[in-house]
């Protein structure tokens, strides 16, 4: 039975994959969460059951992150469901994976929607609310140094994110309030395998030869990262931008 700290928090695009896997570990830490989602009600409110059975607190929320409309509806629904709200994470995102030039303007609107333009007014929203101690993380890519082919508009609006998170933490700061960035690395993901005309059994095993720890992360990875960015040790974190990659170049 997890023990109780009465703190909660949002994660975004907590229905599957990373997302999930945060909102599990939060809850096991003993955190109220909100397990948002846009379209698969059916498969964010398994996994509020999975963690209301465990003896965690979990309500599923949908909002959809490209809508700024649903991301104010979002912070004000939480806030006025728990009376505060202490953790947002901003991990729901989109990625067509095609080369540049084929992108269509339309795709690129809507990554940037979800992507960056979310996430930024749902850091405006939550710093209305977030007490001294919030934490607000934000769900990045290591390969945004890297211009990866086919993944342009999915990177240029991390990369937005990326800078988005540093300002935040200055303006945020003098309150007591964090905001980090973690760069995810080539995660054991349904968006990996989805993507397998992408990073097909060729890419896949390339990847893992560049990389020292010899395998694919997996979600767990990247919660465990997430789960010490919201506690007390990590008072004097901020500004950061945090490879969990498995050391890839």
């Amino acid at each position: 039975m997890p023990t109780r700290n009465e703190k909660v928090a949002i994660v975004t695009g907590a229905s599957r994959g990373i997302g999930r896997a945060i909102a599990e570990r939060f809850a096991r830490d003993g955190l109220d969460v909100v397990v948002n989602y846009a379209q698969s009600a059916a498969e964010a409110e398994a996994v509020v059951a999975g963690i209301n059975a465990r003896g965690g607190r979990a309500s599923a929320l949908q909002a959809d992150v490209g809508s700024p409309a649903d991301v104010r509806r979002l912070i004000r629904d939480t806030y006025g469901r728990f009376g505060r709200l202490d953790v947002l994470v901003n991990n729901a995102a989109i990625a067509p994976l095609k080369p540049a030039i084929d992108v269509l303007e339309e795709e690129l609107d809507a990554v940037f929607a979800v992507n960056a333009r979310g996430p930024f007014i749902a850091m405006q929203e939550a710093a209305g609310v977030l007490p001294e101690g919030g934490r607000i993380i934000n769900v990045s890519s290591g390969a945004t140094t890297v211009g990866f082919p086919g993944m342009s508009a999915y990177l240029g609006s991390k990369a937005a994110l990326e800078q988005f998170s540093l300002v935040f933490a200055n303006e945020l700061g003098p309150r007591g309030i964090t905001v980090n960035t973690i760069l995810v690395g080539v995660t054991q993901t349904r968006m990996l395998d989805e993507a397998d005309a992408f990073f097909t059994s060729e890419v896949r095993t390339m990847l893992i030869q560049r990389t020292p720890l010899r395998r694919l992360g997996e979600p767990a990875d990247i919660a465990d990262v997430a789960a010490f960015l919201v506690t007390e040790d990590a008072r004097w974190v901020t500004g950061q931008s945090i490879r969990v990659d498995g050391g890839i170049r």
